[in-house]
């Protein structure tokens, strides 16, 4: 399975806190445009204080985790 960055919203670089510069409204994850501009930079830091295993039952390596580390089993934590 290939994931790659999609063209939405949330991406954009007219985003601000689920609404849209460019238009004047409100948007979200499932929303793009034609005027799509990419940010420069997404922030990208797995690790394990934003992963949804870290301290739970699912977690991989329990006596190993902790923050700036990473393993083979992360998963994202839901955006809010």
């Amino acid at each position: 399975m290939s994931i790659r960055l999609g063209n939405s919203c949330m991406n954009c670089e007219k985003f601000d806190k689920n609404f849209c510069r460019q238009h004047d409204v409100s948007v979200g994850h499932q929303h793009t445009c034609d005027s799509f501009h990419m940010r420069e930079a997404i922030k990208n830091e797995p690790n394990c204080l934003n992963c949804q295993r870290y301290q739970g039952p699912t977690c991989a390596n329990p006596q190993k985790a902790a923050p700036g580390m990473l393993c083979n089993h992360w998963a994202p934590t839901a955006s809010a």
